[in-house]
């Protein structure tokens, strides 16, 4: 069975988006992978399907309410259905390169888009919501969110990258930022191509791919450099 996400957002028609094209877009049309873009909004209450309320206890906002999102969720998964359930939210784990590897190596994903002030605590537990973050920054909701993490996964799924090693060699993958890159012209704008990569050498070049992307996690990335000590020693 191909990959299959399933989101939950107030706004379907932002997908496939910038999923639809390239690399991603190209592989839905195969069927390497599925999305289907499901509208909350079709579990709301009452005549205007009212999928959020105040909060409780007072602030400004709605927060989208318990007993909407959680028909909505169990309505796109069947018992059975042993995909994560992530919501995409601020407070959540930070999304890396490993949790992307672990996703694309399972059999889909349900997405949950958040909006207004966030969601009522009580799903998150009782529908066993994973919390994930792009970033420490707030956007609009969470359907941006779950384009950057789809197409993080989808790239990676079997038959998608034209060449599965560009997936093994680029930054995060083995703690460090990628190393630069060069191509022709050999001397552009007085700058060269360093002399290294030109010498039919593989050892020597590996060596200097190696220690340019130590150097640049080292400058850029600090606590990387450290983590990356820290778990090598």
């Amino acid at each position: 069975m191909p990959f299959h996400a399933s989101v939950l957002t107030l706004y379907p028609e932002m997908f496939p988006g910038p999923l639809g094209v390239s690399l991603a877009g190209r592989a839905l049309e195969r069927g390497d992978w599925r999305l289907e873009a499901r509208q909350i909004r079709d579990h709301g209450i009452g005549r205007h399907r009212t999928v959020d309320d105040t909060p409780a206890g007072g602030s400004p906002g709605m927060v989208l309410r318990p007993d909407v999102l959680a028909e909505a969720i169990d309505a796109a998964t069947p018992d059975g259905d042993a995909r994560p359930r992530l919501l995409m939210s601020p407070r959540g784990r930070p999304l890396d390169q490993a949790r992307v590897r672990e996703i694309a190596a399972g059999p889909g994903a349900v997405i949950v888009c958040g909006r207004f002030e966030g969601v009522d605590e009580r799903v998150i537990e009782a529908r066993a919501l994973e919390e994930v973050s792009i970033g420490d920054y707030i956007l609009s909701g969470g359907e941006m969110a779950a384009l950057v993490l789809l197409d993080a996964v989808v790239r990676l799924l079997p038959g998608v990258m034209g060449n599965a090693q560009s997936g093994q060699t680029e930054s995060f993958e083995d703690g460090l930022l990628e190393h630069p890159h060069y191509t022709r012209p050999a001397v552009w704008e007085g700058r060269e191509i360093p002399p290294v990569l030109a010498s039919g050498h593989h050892g020597a070049v590996e060596r200097w791919r190696r220690e340019a992307a130590e150097r640049l996690t080292a400058e850029r990335r600090p606590d990387l450099w450290a983590r990356r000590k820290t778990t090598k020693s």
